[in-house]
């Protein structure tokens, strides 16, 4: 009786790692449209590309299914927001996927943060990971902004380094921006807990996996932070009244199955907001 109740069992949980690990296959592709209280109608909008959480050494997608699901898609901006990988022998890996998002011709281009996981490279081979992205033209931005013209509207893209890390820096990452509107890229979104004296019209993180293993609730997430023991590990959420997003992430980390959550590709249609007093620039 007891041989038939473990064979039995041994099939049940075989059953549910391989329906587990085929979730991982099943990404989402989500269109977020985010329009502010304070657009006209009359203000441009940016079409923004967020992936979040490749994590290459168990990453969900390659990098011509990749291409294939956006080929078609309208994207002006690529925000990468961390966690690309855990070993620097995974580095190579990374180069395709950075030619296909080249290939996508993104307006603006393609900007970066680094995540808890990259910084467990040390020393030469975390430079090496940096050197990768920007060899392939993303701009990886620690702690330091950058202000992009969109149709004569200026907008700052203000990369937060990793929270989680202690290396977060929001007078650095705020120190000479211009007037207009305030487009944050970071890792862990706790950060927003942090930043009430900080604008911003838009920020995009990752970091939580939506759980990567959530049922009925990512409990095991608790130690990650105040934003998780509170149950916001994805989707779209306000702080303060300022929209922040969480994404799902491409990849998985520890285990490579998923339960009760999906990867994820995020298209986001972001409207401007009316900014008063802001510098207007030709394009």
């Amino acid at each position: 009786m007891k041989i038939l109740f473990f064979a039995g069992l041994t099939v049940f949980l075989f059953w549910l790692i391989k329906i587990a690990y085929k979730n991982t296959k099943d990404i989402v592709l989500n269109k977020i449209k985010m329009d502010h209280e304070l657009t006209d109608g009359s203000n441009p909008k940016l079409n923004i590309l967020q992936l979040s959480d490749l994590h290459l050494e168990n990453i969900s997608i390659s990098p011509i299914e990749l291409y294939e699901k956006l080929k078609n898609e309208s994207i002006d901006l690529i925000a990468l927001t961390g966690d690309f990988l855990d070993r620097k022998r995974t580095i190579p890996k990374l180069v395709p996927y950075l030619q296909i998002l080249n290939r996508l011709n993104a307006k603006y281009g393609i900007y970066a943060v680094l995540g808890n996981h990259d910084y467990v490279l040390r020393n030469h081979h975390l430079g090496t990971l940096i050197e990768t992205l920007e060899q392939y033209n993303c701009k990886v931005l620690q702690n330091k902004s950058e202000m992009i013209n969109v149709q004569g509207k200026p907008v700052n893209i203000i990369g937060i380094d990793d929270f989680s890390t202690k290396r977060s820096n929001l007078e650095a990452s705020y120190k000479g921006i211009h007037s207009g509107t305030n487009l944050v890229l970071t890792h862990d979104p706790n950060i927003v807990l942090h930043m009430k004296k900080y604008h911003f019209d838009y920020l995009l993180a990752g970091h939580f996996h939506g759980g990567q293993i959530c049922y009925p609730k990512a409990y095991h997430l608790a130690k990650m932070g105040k934003l998780a023991r509170m149950n916001i590990v994805k989707g779209l959420h306000r702080q303060d009244g300022k929209p922040f997003y969480i994404s799902e992430g491409l990849g998985q980390t520890g285990v490579n199955i998923r339960v009760g959550s999906r990867p994820e590709i995020t298209l986001h249609e972001f409207s401007l907001p009316v900014v008063e007093n802001e510098e207007v620039t030709a394009v």
